[in-house]
């Protein structure tokens, strides 16, 4: 794979991704794809999507984990719902992380990943020390899978993720970095996050987000918006990945699945920001 191929979060039958014909319509060579709903993580659905990729000549790179119950709706609902951190759904969803991985299996992929929640500020609570033993559970899982966890930046900052990834203990942790996420949440800027975490980082979010007003960042959501009219600064983004030696796709994500059209102009959008960049910096 040459560096830096351009992808886009699409779905199989879950989640927030276009669907596959507008990845095929805008001729991109990657996806990362939400897991499909559990009676359809089968070998059929595996073959039928790999079918569709192969033909379109597209490789699959990660597959997200998604859970029933999470509502990103505001922050506080996010810090309540989203993820492994619920203690009360953290069993049931480390075991449907378990079937989402062994889908993936099917599908050839050595990625999973996920948001994991808000993880505890205080490391010696007991929800910390729990999570610390799932997220181990779950990775042993993955490991004999063949594969690595990715998980997504936004929720934490840069040094608390780095100190839970330490404390986990486990060589198939790795990060997949979003931007925007680190401004939606208001957890620090995105580019000095970057620098912090590269050597973590298999994979990447395209995505671009404004701040919130002064004062609410980390209380309101900041916006997503299309890629190159936001506060992330693609080209500075895009030279922070070069420097760290980030080779791997660069996957475009749009979170606006009630307008299709719209979605597809602006993925194909950040496709040709994308791509002019990536010839820019080389």
């Amino acid at each position: 794979m040459s560096k830096w191929p351009i992808g886009v979060f699409t779905s199989v039958d879950a989640g927030l991704g276009v669907h596959l014909d507008v990845a095929e319509e805008l001729k991109v060579p990657t996806v990362q794809i939400h897991a499909p709903h559990q009676a359809t993580r089968n070998q059929a659905t595996a073959d039928a999507f790999l079918e569709r990729c192969s033909a379109a000549g597209i490789t699959v790179t990660a597959v997200f984990g998604g859970f029933d119950g999470e509502s990103y709706a505001d922050i506080p609902t996010t810090v309540r719902t989203v993820g492994l951190v619920p203690e009360e759904t953290r069993a049931a969803r480390v075991q449907e992380m378990k079937e989402i991985s062994d889908f993936a299996k099917l599908l050839g992929c050595d990625t999973v990943a996920l948001h994991i929640g808000f993880v505890p500020e205080d490391r010696s609570s007991a929800s910390y020390t729990g999570l610390i033993e799932v997220t181990r559970d779950l990775l042993d899982h993955v490991a004999a899978n063949g594969q690595r966890l990715n998980l997504e930046t936004g929720q934490e900052t840069a040094d608390h993720l780095l100190e839970f990834i330490s404390d986990v203990e486990r060589d198939n942790l790795f990060i997949n970095f979003d931007p925007a996420n680190m401004i939606l949440y208001g957890t620090g800027d995105p580019i000095e996050a970057l620098k912090k975490v590269g050597h973590l980082v298999r994979s990447v979010h395209c995505k671009d987000g404004t701040w919130a007003a002064e004062g609410k960042r980390g209380i309101d959501w900041g916006a997503e918006v299309p890629l190159g009219d936001g506060d992330v600064g693609m080209e500075t983004y895009l030279r922070t990945l070069k420097e760290i030696g980030y080779e791997g796709p660069l996957t475009i994500e749009r979170e606006i699945p009630e307008d299709r059209e719209r979605q597809k102009a602006d993925i194909g959008q950040a496709v040709r920001l994308l791509e002019e960049l990536r010839e820019r910096i080389g």
